[in-house]
């Protein structure tokens, strides 16, 4: 393909297609149904991804939006209140889901881009009182989407882990972006995995694996998570196939993450010196947001790529986002830094 018919798209990381090793290794799996708990493959995932960060157990689920929302209906009771960041994708993009399937209301922090402090946690718990309702949750984003691809040091999580421990309130981690956070900042995924109660782990987005994620945790939450994925319309026949397409990915793309920062990082240089640009953020994962100058049009500079081959979305006011992933390479990252002005 030339560089005039190429089409770089960085709307997301969830764009990229199965790789051709990881289609032979698709057609290779030994399915059953898994309703039934007859799927080989499912079950090797399963104990796979659950070991990797010292759970006990995992349910593969359709997406990564449908475990969290189980997560935070096994680990709340309605009526009772969670603690999110105000950037935090569970509180922005999962469509009020958590009012609608658990009748759980959100307090939002302001935290650092994305990230709550100890501080932030502890001063937002409510006190023990029939007037107020129940904190019983705190979900972390670890990369945050919102914050550029952020992460949390394990120190920070730690701490509000042990805070979580000492007022009887669940842990959970939305780790869409996990593997980006354990390559960038090369911490064991078993510290990360003691400090949660859950932790949503997402396939489909930088592992490059067509679709699912896994919900961890203890066997007994799991087995609750597994009769309510069914509740939710989760149930899975033969799908081993698309299991054995994310334990290809956890074979093969985890160490290869690094090489989505590097470009992302090459991305955020490029933009530097355009006079369009108000403030770059970009937290050396693979998601850059760009903010425009406000007498920019945003439509326009997008439909501008766009007839040049450049895919991205626009990011809440006057914002743009770029996500790099197995599919954009060294190519189109310099195809991209030709066309633009």
């Amino acid at each position: 393909m030339s560089k005039k018919e190429m089409i770089i798209d960085l709307r997301n990381d969830s764009v990229t297609k199965p790789s051709i090793g990881m289609l032979e290794h698709m057609m290779l799996a030994k399915v059953g149904d898994d309703v039934l708990g007859e799927d080989p493959t499912v079950a090797e995932l399963e104990k796979k991804v659950a070991g990797i960060f010292g759970h006990e157990a995992a349910l593969f689920c359709p997406s990564g939006t449908m475990a969290n929302q189980i997560a935070i209906n096994i680990n709340t009771n309605p009526g009772e209140e969670m603690i999110v960041d105000r950037n935090s994708y569970i509180y922005l993009y999962e469509g009020g889901s958590t009012a609608f399937n658990s009748q759980v209301s959100m307090r939002s922090l302001e935290g650092d881009h994305g990230r709550m402090s100890p501080l932030d946690i502890t001063e937002n718990i409510n006190p023990v009182d029939i007037t107020y309702n129940r904190t019983t949750m705190i979900a972390l984003e670890h990369t945050v989407t919102k914050g550029g691809g952020s992460l949390y040091d394990i120190d920070s999580m730690k701490q509000i882990s042990q805070i979580a421990k000492e007022n009887n309130i669940k842990m959970h981690l939305d780790g869409a972006r996990v593997f980006n956070a354990i390559v960038k900042s090369g911490v064991d995924p078993t510290e990360i995995g003691s400090c949660f109660d859950t932790i949503m782990v997402c396939f489909s987005k930088g592992l490059g694996a067509p679709m699912g994620a896994a919900l961890l945790g203890k066997k007994g939450t799991i087995a609750r998570a597994r009769r309510l994925r069914k509740v939710m319309g989760g149930g899975m026949r033969q799908v081993g196939y698309l299991a054995a397409a994310a334990i290809y990915a956890l074979n093969k793309n985890i160490k290869r993450l690094d090489i989505d920062h590097k470009r992302a990082n090459e991305l955020a240089n490029i933009f530097e010196d355009k006079g369009y640009i108000d403030n770059i953020l970009a937290a050396g994962t693979n998601i850059v947001i760009l903010s425009i100058d406000p007498k920019v049009s945003i439509h326009e500079l997008l439909r501008d790529w766009n007839a040049k081959g450049i895919k991205a979305l626009p990011y809440g006011k006057n914002e743009i986002r770029l996500v790099t992933h197995m599919d954009f390479n060294d190519d189109m990252l310099l195809k991209l830094r030709d066309s633009l002005v």
